[in-house]
Parts: structure tokens; sequence; C-alpha cells
């Protein structure tokens, strides 16, 4: 799985020049400027970490991750701050931050902190998704809404695991039959459609959408 990183740093030249660096070692990142244009992006999906600079003209880095672990509670974070002050460290602590560089520092510095937590986050994680309020562990083959587990045959599982590992992807039935049943498959393409209602019906917060002629894709 290719790592999303948003930076969120109002220098731009710094802020681009973590991007290069971060994109050399293969992250998918997304550069932020202000407050308000990070804020609007808190509730997106599939992001792995988020690096914060303290000071954000009236708001800061602070006010910025009780936003994001309101919404991703257990999403890295790593501070960035000109002020290297004991008081910001502890307060980055309190409010749940992973780890605190302060500037100047070595791009490369930074970007072997971002592997290491990368590396420690996500070993823990591996195989786990977090989709529309849904938690899908791939290796225990369960999912998860809040304290309910929901029971998926086989077919529905992998028929979602599809979906999960290609968001934003469309699917026509034919594909579909021969990624989830098998290209040997003899039976008719209706039971894609029959599966995936079962899906909807057990998951129906799931945004999967139907391409009217085409087929699927979790949006």
């Amino acid at each position: 799985m290719k790592h999303v990183i948003n930076i969120v740093e109002d220098e731009r030249d710094l802020n681009y020049l973590v991007k290069g660096y971060l994109e050399k070692e293969g992250y998918t990142c997304h550069c932020y400027m202000t407050f308000d244009e990070a804020a609007a992006h808190v509730a997106d999906e599939n992001i792995s970490l988020w690096i914060l600079d303290i000071m954000l003209g009236d708001k800061s880095g602070f006010d910025l991750i009780e936003l994001i672990r309101a919404q991703y509670p257990h999403m890295p974070v790593i501070f960035m701050s000109a002020r290297d002050k004991e008081f910001d460290r502890i307060i980055g602590l309190e409010k749940g931050s992973d780890d605190y560089i302060t500037k100047p520092f070595s791009p490369k510095e930074l970007v072997l902190r971002v592997n290491n937590l990368i590396r420690r986050v996500y070993k823990e994680n591996e195989g786990k998704y977090e989709v529309d309020g849904y938690i899908i562990d791939e290796t225990q083959r369960k999912i998860h809404r809040g304290d309910e587990v929901i029971e998926l045959t086989t077919k529905e599982f992998e028929l979602l695991m599809l979906f999960v590992k290609n968001i934003g992807q469309a699917f026509s039935r034919d594909q579909i039959l021969v990624k989830v049943w098998d290209e040997n498959y003899y039976g008719s393409d209706r039971v894609v459609d029959d599966t995936l209602r079962r899906l909807r019906k057990k998951c129906p917060d799931l945004n999967i959408q139907t391409i009217y002629g085409y087929g699927y894709r979790l949006g």
C-alpha cells in the first residue's frame, strides 16, 4: 500500500522541500499552506500521516490535531516548529503527537523519522483498512462497525476487498467475475449483482456506486 502524507506548513519553500524528499521515498504527499485548507481535508480517507507546523496564523497545529484525532483517533502526527521550547513539546505530547522536530532541521532526518513511524504504526495495522466507518481486517477476514462484527460470506468478503484495495476504480461485471470468481466461472454475471446487493444490505454505509451499463466502484 502506498502511504499518503498530508503536510501543513505555511512556508511554501519548506512545504515543497519536505514534499520533494518524501516523494523520493515513494510517498504520496498533499501540501496545505493554511489551517483552513488543511481542516477541509481532515475527514479524507486513506491518509497515513500528518506533518503539522505549530504556527498557522491565528490558529495552530494544536488546534488541527484535535480535529484530526476527533475523526481518526489513531492517526500518526508529527509536529514541526521553529520554537524549541519544552512547553511546546509537552503540549504536543499531551495532544497526542507521535514525534516533534525543531526547525531548522535536515529533511533527511525528517524522512528517517517518517519512515520509522510509518513502519512502527502500519506493521501493527498491516492488513487493516478503514473505509466509510468500517474497520476491515483482511488477515482475520472480519469487518467491524464499532463493537459490531459483521458476518460476510467468502465471496462477499472477496468482493469487498476488491473494492477496498482499488478505491475509485471502476470494474465491469465481467472484470469482477474474473477477479472474484475466477475466469473459469460459467454462471450468470447476475451473481455479481446478487452478491453486491447482500453486501450493501449488511454494510449500508459503504459508498459503492453503480455505473449503469458498466459495473461498480467504491467511491
